[in-house]
């Protein structure tokens, strides 16, 4: 409990439940900046909770290319009061890093879906090709396993959860305010311990956008579980990147939108 305490804050609120009114005093999920400096040079800032920021900044590196390898991580230093992380690498300044934030139209593997990626997202996003599988009874039970882990949502309804799972448990889980942080902070936690995802499955707790695609295919994770809905351009990429999606999944519910092969008996 106490370190998901660490990342709220009370605040008085006047609640009002239909003719009712009282004062009371209630947690809200913090939210902070983290600034990120690369051998020196400020370059970005992100707005997020503040936990598990080491794996943040890895993951988010890790995904925009910027480092490859966690041998290539000299040093990280984190001002937490500040909002300041600093990351000395042995590499020097990358394409990645000339290319992080600039748009870019392209097709979908080449094969003549258009779609917005991020210059950084053409380069990096693969075509997964994992063979991992799983029951429909999995999925279920890795949906209630996050719900159980969901302690800050439950205490601020502020932040969105996400965990990696495979053989029944969850290996390892994250939460943020920020949606595309979640998968970041997982994938963080991957690469400083050199997991390989293409045999787990991501368990979401928030809506299936484009970034969060984009940021499983990159990761190589061949499943993403979500208890929400997928817009139409996760799924288009989805397919195109063979990335199994399935949304909606409560209880014994649950709708498979893309490469339904990889659920068993599907």
């Amino acid at each position: 409990m106490s370190g998901h305490l660490a990342s709220t804050t009370e605040t008085q609120v006047i609640k009002i439940i239909g003719t009712d009114k009282e004062v009371v005093k209630e947690l809200v999920a913090i939210e902070k900046a983290l600034t990120v400096f690369i051998n020196g040079k400020e370059f970005a800032t992100m707005v997020c909770t503040p936990t598990q920021e080491k794996e943040l900044v890895i993951g988010f590196l890790g995904s925009e290319g910027i480092i490859e390898d966690p041998d290539q991580i000299k040093k990280i230093t984190l001002d937490k009061r500040e909002g300041l992380v600093w990351v000395e690498t042995s590499v020097e300044q990358t394409l990645s890093e000339d290319l992080f934030l600039k748009r870019y139209l392209t097709s979908c593997c080449g094969k003549g879906k258009s779609a917005f990626y991020f210059a950084n997202d053409a380069r990096l996003a693969q075509k997964v090709e994992s063979r991992h599988t799983i029951t429909a009874q999995e999925v279920s039970h890795y949906i209630n396993l996050l719900e159980d882990n969901s302690e800050l949502f439950h205490l601020t309804g502020g932040v969105h959860g996400g965990a990696l799972a495979s053989q029944g448990s969850l290996d390892y889980c994250a939460v943020d305010i920020g949606r595309h942080n979640v998968l970041d902070k997982l994938y963080g936690h991957a690469f400083l311990n050199g997991t390989d995802i293409s045999q787990k499955v991501i368990v979401f707790s928030g809506r299936i956008s484009s970034e969060i695609l984009i940021k499983a295919a990159k990761m190589g994770c061949p499943i993403l579980i979500g208890v929400s809905a997928p817009t139409d351009l996760a799924l288009k990429l989805a397919e195109e990147l063979g990335v199994t999606v399935l949304g909606f999944v409560r209880e014994n519910r649950m709708n498979i939108y893309t490469h339904s092969e990889r659920i068993k008996g599907c």
